[in-house]
C-alpha cells in the first residue's frame, strides 16, 4: 500500500456536494480530483481529503 493515494469512502462521496453548484462530484482515482458535471470544475484530492475550494480548483472542458 506504500505510495498509493488512499481512497474516499463511499459513504463521503455521497454526503460531498460541488460548493459552487451544489451538483453531485464524480472522483477520478487516477487523477485525485472530484468533478462536477453541472459547473465544470474538478476539485484535487490530496492525500485523501477533498479540497472544496473554487479557487483551488481547474476548470474541466464540457
Amino acid at each position: 500500500m506504500r505510495g498509493e493515494a488512499p481512497s474516499l469512502s463511499v459513504k463521503m462521496l455521497e454526503l460531498l456536494v460541488c460548493p459552487r453548484s451544489h451538483g453531485s462530484l464524480v472522483y477520478d482515482e487516477t487523477a485525485q480530483e472530484l468533478t462536477c458535471k453541472r459547473s465544470l470544475l474538478a476539485y484535487p484530492v490530496r492525500d485523501g481529503v477533498p479540497i472544496l475550494l473554487e479557487s483551488e480548483a481547474r476548470a474541466i472542458e464540457d
